[in-house]
């Protein structure tokens, strides 16, 4: 599948170490990659887009003492290898010294690296994947006269590995996979004939055959489009608010992101100095696993070669960790967590989850606001003032009464947060947040 072996990457990485050796480089680390894929979507029946990929490239860091430089190149000639040292080298030589930088201490590093199951090929022609893709389309199409267009329905397979080392004794890589099947049809009609909405759903997984079925998420995406016709707007109030579980772990990387090292170190974070205080309600949990098998947020190291390892990030309500790499722990006066290039797979986690998914979320929400999709940026992430378009649902005695569109939902993150009341059975996996939709007490919603 690949054209370099991971010997031949090996080589390449010990190369360029020796190279930066002699240049006289204190220290240096070299990553090493190559990826191929195969990407197709088709609208309404005919193939729009068939990209095939291949790409190579190495990066390379290259310290002078605390001075540091970076190159890259895709040209994988000696030649090309030593110019790009030379050129991170040149680099560093012109930078100011920074009395945090460097690499991870040694015994930081992971010396004996798990295998945690993270390369699963799919070997699909591209007639295959156009196959698949007109299957969900077409399923989605069958689901009502009133799907009368689409935005497409796409099929991706990709697959890449690499090889990292350091001048202080790391060396090390895998290969990965990550495939998805997508679509996204559009409805119209209603009370308004004119009126159209969309809406999409997508399988993602390492393994193909855990996809979900082409035609299930074809009749899925359009049965959410449809439901969003007939949409209403609302008055402005305060009522509750539960966060469909996609959006939910957009509202968890909300978190996730105002505790990393660089908005800690750049003071530049609504939760500044939070560690050891509560963060979340006290029936809350977010656990960080990253060695679970097969899973997209799971791997044996960071970026910097550090060994990862399972903790408790928030405990009853209390956050215990920070999400730091080597430079950002060392601005903060702390040490790494492992976690250079982001977080791993994170599950949040409640004592007070009721059976039966969303449906008995919405009862015990009663009255309030199911939000399904969410529009602009609308986080400030020194103030934690949030405030974002809103599409959704207005829920009554538990039951969904009517679709609600141009609002807006506004409140304070940190708010937010403290306000969970209850998170729900319909976990979903997305990307590498793990959890289920989530219902806060009160917001407000602006509307007409």
């Amino acid at each position: 599948m690949f054209t370099y072996t991971p010997n031949q990457f090996k080589v390449i990485v010990e190369f360029m170490l020796s190279e930066a050796r002699k240049l006289g480089a204190s220290d240096a680390a070299v990553e090493v990659s190559e990826g191929q894929g195969l990407s197709v979507t088709v609208r309404k029946g005919a193939v729009e887009t068939i990209e095939q990929s291949l790409d190579k490239q190495i990066g390379l860091s290259v310290y002078l003492g605390q001075r540091r430089g970076n190159a890259s190149t895709s040209d994988f000639s000696p030649d090309s290898l030593r110019k790009t040292v030379e050129a991170a080298f040149h680099i560093a030589r012109h930078t100011a010294e920074d009395d945090c930088a460097g690499l991870p201490d040694p015994d930081l590093l992971e010396k004996k690296p798990k295998n945690l199951d993270l390369f699963h090929p799919w070997m699909i022609e591209s007639e295959e994947a156009i196959a698949l893709a007109q299957r969900a389309e077409a399923a989605a199409f069958a689901v009502s006269p009133q799907i009368t267009n689409s935005d497409g329905a796409s099929v991706s397979a990709h697959h890449a590995h690499f090889m990292m080392g350091t001048s202080n004794g790391f060396m090390g890589g895998y290969p990965y996979s990550r495939h998805f099947i997508s679509c996204a049809p559009i409805a119209s009609g209603g009370r308004k004939k004119s009126a159209m909405q969309r809406d999409d759903w997508y399988s993602s997984s390492r393994m193909a055959q855990d996809l979900a079925k082409p035609a299930d998420i074809g009749r899925y995406a359009a049965q959410r489009a449809l439901s969003r016709l007939n949409a209403k707007s609302l008055s402005t109030r305060r009522c509750p608010v539960i966060f469909e579980a996609p959006l939910a772990a957009g509202l968890l990387g909300t978190l996730v992101q105002a505790v990393s090292g660089g908005a800690l170190y750049r003071r530049s974070s609504f939760l500044l100095d939070s560690l050891g205080k509560p963060v979340l309600p006290s029936h809350v949990d977010l656990i960080e696993n990253p060695h679970l098998k097969g899973l997209t947020g799971s791997s044996p190291f960071d970026e910097e070669g550090v060994k990862t390892r399972a903790r408790s990030v928030v405990s009853k309500g209390v956050l215990e960790g920070y999400f730091l790499s080597s430079y950002s722990a060392r601005k903060l006066g702390m040490k790494t967590t492992g976690n250079a290039g982001g977080s791993h797979h994170l599950t949040l986690s409640s004592s007070r989850t009721p059976k039966g998914g969303l449906p008995a979320l919405l009862k015990e929400m009663g009255t309030g606001l199911l939000v399904t999709e969410l529009m602009g940026q609308g986080v400030n992430y020194v103030t934690g003032d949030y405030s974002r378009g809103a599409f959704g649902y207005w829920v009554e005695g538990g039951e969904i009464q009517y679709p609600v569109e141009e609002i807006t939902i506004a409140g304070n993150v940190r708010d937010m947060l403290m306000d969970i009341e209850l998170i729900g059975s319909d976990v979903l996996v997305r990307g590498t947040k793990e959890v289920g939709s989530i219902l806060i007490g009160s917001m407000t919603i602006g509307g007409k």
